[in-house]
């Protein structure tokens, strides 16, 4: 699908809603960074908006929002300045719904008690306005897929999501590419980073607290991990994953779930003596005609590829009726890794898929 554009500028006009660690990256790259990355010459936005939580909001529907002037406010002030002439009290739901733009780029923060709100609300107000949309949100998809694929496919709209699950790894883009024809029979993997890094700490020695309390200094977990400790964030990422590659309609509640809060040192141990890990696993798969899914601790034996995959490191595996399994494995993501995948959203807007 390619957007329309104007022909003589070829400008993608770009909302983004929530300004936080992934927003400031994609904001860094396109513009202190932009010549280091050649890849990119053919994207050209003009960013109307930027509507963020706790750094405010700024709106300049005819010139654009300056960027690279709104960044160093966020780093050096923490927030939008008063002073700039762009700041704006509009919330996300009026921005998504009143200005002018062609893509909402949904980046705020995933809320499993809110069931995926109000990124939901956001995305659904742009895509029934014939915009286009990308979130990095997981919300979203492990939510509301069905329904926004059906809004988006009517109203001849994009929807897309390759961040959520990996980053910037080409998850979706290779399924919607590279395996036409094929029926994803089922999905495994180690999805998230923060546990698995955790595991990987405490086979070397530390207890939980202290292999969370580092992940938390290095900026591997979140300031409250409860969400990855407890299997939440994985159980939205395998939602993702069954929804939009194995067709079904399952969300993080419907997921049996037991993340690694409880374990102790001696339980590592004792699988590493039998010569297995510890990894926290996502698993979807076919039961007659119903998509099940489940996130648990599972001791991986020698020698299996998954044992390879430690620290912050993530893996899936696709099988399929006709070809497979096909493994990607991503070693250490940084934050280009994530702002890639908004990147590469952006890219298929502007050159097609």
């Amino acid at each position: 699908m390619r957007i329309k554009m104007d022909k003589k500028t070829k400008t993608l006009k770009t909302l983004f809603i929530g300004f936080g660690n992934v927003g400031q990256q994609v904001a860094r790259i396109l513009t202190r960074e932009r010549n280091s990355f050649p890849g990119l010459a053919p994207l050209d936005l003009k960013v109307v908006g930027i509507i963020g939580r706790s750094k405010g909001s700024l709106v300049n529907e005819k010139n654009g929002v300056d960027l690279q002037k709104a960044l160093q406010e966020v780093e050096e002030l923490g927030t939008f300045s008063p002073s700039n002439p762009d700041v704006t009290s509009i919330t996300g739901i009026e921005a998504a719904r009143t200005l002018d733009y062609d893509v909402l780029v949904e980046l705020s923060t995933l809320s499993i008690e809110k069931q995926g709100e109000p990124a939901i609300s956001h995305i659904r107000t742009a895509l029934e306005r014939g915009s286009h949309a990308i979130t990095a949100n997981k919300g979203p998809v492990a939510f509301a897929f069905k329904e926004l694929t059906i809004l988006a496919e009517n109203k001849g709209s994009a929807f897309l999501y390759e961040t959520t699950v990996m980053d910037g790894a080409p998850v979706f883009n290779m399924a919607r590419c590279s395996l036409k024809g094929c029926t994803v029979k089922g999905i495994d993997g180690i999805l998230n980073s923060t546990t698995n890094y955790i595991l990987t700490r405490m086979e070397e020695g530390q207890d939980l607290e202290s292999a969370v309390k580092e992940a938390q200094e290095i900026g591997v977990a979140e300031a409250d991990p409860i969400h990855d400790l407890e299997g939440w964030d994985p159980s939205a990422k395998i939602s993702v994953l069954a929804n939009a590659l194995m067709g079904a309609s399952i969300t993080p509640f419907d997921v049996e779930r037991k993340g690694i809060n409880g374990l102790s040192i001696d339980d590592v141990k004792k699988a590493a003596d039998s010569g297995k890990r510890l990894k926290l696993i996502c698993r979807a798969w076919r039961e007659e005609e119903e998509v099940k899914a489940s996130v648990k601790v599972e001791e991986i034996p020698a020698g299996h590829h998954y044992n390879s995959v430690t620290g912050g490191g993530a893996v899936i595996r696709i099988e399929t009726d006709l070809m497979g399994p096909v493994l990607i494995t991503q070693e250490d993501p940084s934050l280009y890794d994530t702002a890639y995948g908004v990147l590469s959203d952006l890219m298929t807007l502007t050159c097609g898929y």
